[in-house]
């Protein structure tokens, strides 16, 4: 009984053949291609065709492998049956094409060859051809292994389903990654091996995240497996150090375990450009080199993601808040000391060069502008910066073994870990086993592929090798904390004090408090600034906002170099005018180090512009309209009076580099370097708190709500979050109305 697709292939084959001229057909290709095991040999045949670069394969690795068919003779020379018989008969050592069902029960592809899934196990992690299923596909994922981040991780599920895997790590399910791997199908599962549903059975696989750390519950969950989640506004910048458990984490995989009764024992392994290698102990590095203490912030590439994808377009990555940034002081040792009691070498930049005479290296020395530091952590993963770097002997990289005078934690490199300060914090890696002294940047996904950043015209598959790493961050600030009304009026801002308004509405204080911050994120059920009035105290709603309605505003500035921030400009009104705030003076904490590496904290006081209040000629009867935003700003109809305000943050360093004012100029769609002027909607409302024993259109107070979305921290109405992201492309719905679920890349 012949099978269906080589009869498909053949019959395809001898229309060509009516078709064409014979020379063409010397050697043809099938449409689909086919695994490699269907060969005659091993090896490719020497008239292919060029193979075209996959998008994701670095520079050098292959990309998915091209089959061809036997030579026509073999197909057409003894008619028809014969030329099924040797079509079948290819690769006897690899797994045959099992009979695939009749037509009536299998309408997959017939283009597309059938596997067993007992051939499927054959070619697992030890197998040179490693294979994987999605639901009943086969994919040969040879190939993918070199463009895949975390390599060897993708190993566990070869020659069984992928599927236990993505659902562990949910951050595969995005249909970028889906796009992928589908450029890597090759046929599909025998229908003998599936249910009644068309699937395979299930499959049950160890959770490699069982061991993972217990996490802070008030931080805010991307993604659970791997982690990655951000702290709350009201958490962020409350103090100049982020304490360890709110600080911001960012996974790939799970948290290597360390025995903590044996970290001092943890070895790292420094290779050389000359291949000579030297291994140091835990205990080696604290006992034998000075220890060094530097404040820094790590922030994340896709800080303020969620901003770029509201402001620009959609964006592929964790849709990261303001909150991919925290600041921490790390204990450990200068990596330049490592380097050069393991032998480095390298030409003195301070010597002087004459024309004819240039300072070149020796033979045993290296020129630092000319190499890299590559850096391995015990999950894989990988990055590398400038040996420069490095080497500055005022650019503090550390190799840390301390956070904030603790131990190091888990999720924060236990026991050890590079902190690169001013760069972007994808080079400090994490659980840090290895460092090599190379001539080219580290070969991982992470340095070649996923922080980079592209024109806005350059869209989802640009040329990855054109553009560098991300290496130094510019310059950004945010918004993380904003009172209003009678939260100013009455001593709620903590900055503030007890006091009421300054006389001064423009003059802020840096006076410290251990208080609470009561921002909106802070504020239970309603999303007001100010709470409702009780009946006994409420007022007629009056027609406009007072002219003299105050408003603090908090938030952070930071950039990347050690580069310091000299002015923050505030706008209360869309950027139609401006104001400076306050810089908070930190400069009592200590072990800055060097240069600029922390975030500077910034304060404001003003006057909100007068604003009309709504009245009850605009419905208010929807969900939104009565427990989100409540504003109107115009925008569907020019008759109506504007409503709201937009708050606007901006930041300006030493170097007088300052933020673009619109992510639509930086959009990228990967959704790195969202640094554009940060911007906060807020809009008052009256809302009702009952007649009070007092007549109709009375019993009204002046409320305040925003109409920001997730990830700025400011909460509006969950079903709004999850449609205004729906709307965009970046989640799906979502049953428990936490938006911060999005799936995404790095």
């Amino acid at each position: 009984m012949a099978t269906r697709t080589p009869i498909h292939t053949a019959t395809r084959a001898l229309r060509q053949f009516a078709r064409r001229d014979a020379p063409e057909l010397a050697v043809c290709r099938l449409t689909q291609p086919l695994p490699r095991s269907l060969h005659t040999s091993g090896r490719r045949a020497s008239n292919d065709t060029a193979r075209v670069p996959h998008p994701k394969a670095p520079t050098g690795r292959r990309p998915p492998f091209q089959a061809r068919a036997a030579p026509l003779s073999l197909l057409v020379g003894g008619g028809l049956a014969a030329s099924f018989l040797a079509y079948s008969q290819l690769g006897e050592d690899g797994p045959r094409l099992q009979d695939a069902a009749p037509t009536s029960t299998d309408d997959r592809d017939p283009s597309l060859p059938r596997f067993r899934l007992a051939d499927i196990r054959k070619h697992d992690a030890s197998s040179s051809e490693p294979w994987v299923t999605l639901e009943d596909k086969v994919y040969d994922i040879t190939d993918w292994i070199a463009a895949h981040p975390g390599g060897d991780v993708i190993l566990r599920a070869a020659g069984a389903s992928i599927e236990p895997y993505w659902n562990i790590f949910t951050i595969h399910k995005a249909p970028h990654v889906r796009e992928i791997l589908q450029q890597y199908l090759i046929g599909f599962i025998d229908a003998a091996d599936l249910g009644p549903d068309g699937l395979p059975a299930a499959e049950t696989i160890e959770d490699p995240f069982v061991d993972d750390p217990i996490r802070d519950p008030r931080l805010i969950t991307h993604t659970a497996k791997p982690r990655n989640a951000e702290p709350p506004n009201e958490e962020l910048d409350r103090t100049f150090r982020t304490p360890n458990e709110l600080f911001y984490v960012r996974h790939h995989m799970w948290v290597p375990v360390v025995d903590e009764a044996k970290a001092d024992e943890h070895l790292l392994s420094i290779e050389l450009p000359d291949g000579e290698t030297k291994q140091y102990t835990l205990e080696d590095l604290k006992t034998r080199f000075p220890t060094h203490r530097v404040t820094a912030v790590l922030q994340c590439s896709g800080n303020r993601r969620n901003d770029m994808t509201r402001h620009a377009g959609k964006t592929n990555g964790l849709q990261w808040g303001v909150g991919a940034i925290s600041n921490a002081e790390w204990e450990g040792v200068r990596l330049s000391d490592i380097l050069v009691d393991a032998g480095l070498k390298v030409l003195d930049a301070t010597l002087p060069t004459r024309k004819g005479n240039s300072a070149s290296p020796s033979d045993d020395q290296v020129d630092a502008n000319a190499l890299h530091v590559q850096f391995t952590g015990l999950e894989a993963y990988g990055a590398s910066i400038p040996l420069a770097k490095a080497l500055d002997p005022r650019g503090d990289v550390l190799l840390a073994f301390g956070m904030n005078g603790e131990t190091l934690p888990r999720d924060h490199g236990f026991p050890l870990r590079a902190v690169v300060p001013g760069h972007v914090a994808a080079r400090s890696v994490k659980w840090l086993s290895k460092i090599v002294i190379s001539d080219e940047e580290s070969t991982s996904q992470w340095q070649r592929r996923d922080y980079k950043s592209f024109g806005p015209n350059e869209g989802a598959n640009p040329d990855w090798d054109r553009a560098v790493s991300i290496q130094e961050m510019p310059v950004t600030s945010a918004i993380t904390g904003v009172w209003v009304g009678d939260c100013v009026r009455r001593g709620r801002v903590p900055w503030m004090g007890s006091s009421s308004t300054p006389s001064n509405p423009h003059q802020t204080t840096t006076q410290n408090s251990s208080s609470r911050i009561l921002d909106m994120a802070a504020v239970p059920k309603k999303i007001g600034f100010t709470p409702e009035p009780s009946p006994a105290t409420t007022t007629p709603c009056p027609p406009t906002t007072p002219p003299d309605e105050p408003i603090a505003v908090q938030g952070y500035a930071y950039s990347g170099g050690g580069r310091a921030i000299t002015r923050v400009d505030v706008s209360l009104d869309g950027g139609k005018t401006w104001d400076q705030a306050e810089l908070v003076n930190d400069s009592q904490n200590k072990c800055t180090g060097n240069k600029s590496w922390a975030w500077t904290r910034w304060r404001y006081v003003g006057a909100l512009p007068i604003l009309t209040l709504p009245t009850t000629t605009f419905p208010q009867t929807s969900p939104t309209a009565e427990r989100g935003s409540g504003c109107h700003d115009g925008a569907s109809s020019k008759t109506k009076p504007k409503h709201c305000t937009t708050l606007i943050v901006k930041a300006t360093d030493d170097a007088y580099n300052t933020q673009p004012e619109s992510h639509r100029g930086i959009y990228n769609v990967r959704g790195n370097l969202a640094t554009a002027w940060h911007r906060v909607k807020i809009c008052p409302r009256c809302t009702g708190t009952g007649d009070g024993g007092v007549g109709e259109g009375k019993g009204k107070g002046l409320t305040w709500s925003t109409g920001e979305t997730y990830g700025c921290g400011f909460r509006k109405e969950a079903e709004e979050v999850r449609e205004g992201m729906r709307r965009q492309g970046v989640v799906g719905a979502s049953s428990d109305g936490n938006a911060g679920s999005a799936e995404g890349g790095k």
